[in-house]
């Protein structure tokens, strides 16, 4: 399938409607002959006549008219598709990319409270497990977990997290390990996390789990926990839902710190913005706030 060329169609559509292609390159702000050069260049191209000349003056042709009713129709469509994803007048679109754990179950909880102060701004939240080029994409803030080195952005460490062992209250029955030790005859749940870290800090001379099921999600190896399939080693940000709830239990008072951490992102020109502004602050202020609950869960 081969498109026209648009500057022809448009300037095609404009005489049509007018059928004067003066008229038309007012409303396009080209001259006279550029409409009329490029309503010829269309002709040739679909090989038939859209207009009758006779002079300066034009009619348009029945063939023409048909098509130009379509046109209309296609370039209506086109400006109602564009006013859809417009921010809305007088709004500010603010785009955040954050990893898939961290937007579901600590960011997009909170975020009803910074659109309550911030009307003005239209938030739009991707998750997203890739690393994106966000000036490139157009986005404004990300949202990443890893040692902070992003070159080319505007970086800002938020927080760390810990890991420790959950399971349902359901897991074997309800006969939870009750000792680290336990965990050699339990089923140890499997994610791109290693358990190694947290086995040496409990003291057990245990090998990394092999076999079974490796969840990169870790909304889905939460999911694994909560239904009775085993034990999890999960980050606290992103069980402590489930753990509230009842759903999980976290075992043993042993907790390991994460090597990679959360990290506010922007590209340098974003991060000027207002709105940009805006959200930074009232996330740091969020941040201070949830990490006392952090670092209490870490001594636990």
């Amino acid at each position: 399938m081969r498109l026209p060329a648009f500057p022809a169609l448009r300037a095609f559509e404009a005489a049509a409607r007018y059928e004067n292609f003066s008229r038309a390159a007012d409303e396009l702000h080209l001259t006279h002959g550029a409409i009329s050069h490029q309503v010829r260049a269309l002709e040739d191209e679909l090989g038939v006549q859209l207009f009758i000349r006779n002079g300066r003056h034009v009619k348009i042709t029945p063939d023409g008219r048909k098509f130009a009713q379509s046109l209309t129709k296609a370039f209506a469509d086109i400006v109602l598709a564009a006013d859809a994803v417009r921010p809305k007048q007088g709004c500010r679109r603010l785009s955040i990319s954050s990893i898939p754990s961290f937007a579901a179950r600590w960011l997009a909880p909170r975020l009803g409270q910074f659109i309550e102060h911030h009307p003005d701004i239209e938030v739009l939240l991707q998750a997203s497990g890739q690393l994106q080029d966000l000036e490139r994409e157009g986005i404004d803030v990300g949202i990443r977990f890893g040692k902070g080195r992003y070159p080319g952005l505007m970086v800002q460490h938020l927080m760390g997290d810990i890991y420790y062992p959950v399971a349902s209250p359901s897991y074997r029955g309800g006969d939870l390990p009750r000792t680290p030790q336990d965990l050699a005859q339990a089923t140890l749940l499997r994610s791109n996390e290693p358990w190694l870290p947290w086995f040496r800090a409990a003291g057990l001379d245990l090998a990394e789990p092999s076999g079974g099921v490796m969840y990169e999600d870790l909304s889905m190896l939460i999911r694994s926990a909560v239904d009775g399939d085993g034990v999890a080693l999960v980050r606290h940000v992103v069980a402590m839902q489930e753990i509230a709830s009842g759903q999980l239990v976290r075992l043993f008072d042993i907790a390991t710190p994460s090597a990679d951490e959360y990290y506010f992102v922007s590209p340098p020109l974003a991060a000027e913005q207002l709105h940009v502004q805006a959200f930074r602050t009232w996330l740091l202020a969020q941040i201070a706030e949830f990490l006392p609950q952090l670092h209490i869960t870490s001594r636990l």
